[in-house]
């Protein structure tokens, strides 16, 4: 079993910055790769920012240069801070967990945490 622990999200004034942490525990023998989704009201999941183990980084063209993703290995945590926030960019956000144990390969995802922009 894994589990992903998130936190950070809220309600925040166009502008404004929150951080997300996302903290995977449970049976993870080798993380490939760590990242956030994020769903709006109608609209399918996507894409926002991963990180490879070997620190290879990925953004959305929507949130580069306001997004930054990080990670902490030794806590197999990974964290986004997401600066200069647009209502646009209200959704419920998702961890992602891309691992292999016994040579297959397994998605996990968290609970998913609410951020809100107001205009």
């Amino acid at each position: 079993q894994v589990h992903l622990a998130e936190s950070g999200g809220g309600l925040v004034q166009a502008g404004g910055s929150l951080r997300l942490s996302c903290a995977a525990s449970g049976s993870i023998f080798s993380i490939n790769a760590m990242g956030w989704y994020r769903q709006a009201p109608g609209k399918q999941r996507e894409v926002v920012a991963s990180i490879t183990s070997g620190g290879s980084i990925n953004y959305a063209d929507s949130v580069k240069g306001r997004f930054t993703i990080s990670g902490d290995s030794a806590k197999n945590t990974v964290y986004l801070q997401m600066n200069s926030l647009k209502p646009e960019d209200t959704a419920v956000y998702y961890c992602n967990l891309d691992h292999e144990r016994y040579g297959s390969t397994y998605y996990s995802w968290g609970q998913g945490t609410q951020v809100t922009v107001s205009s």
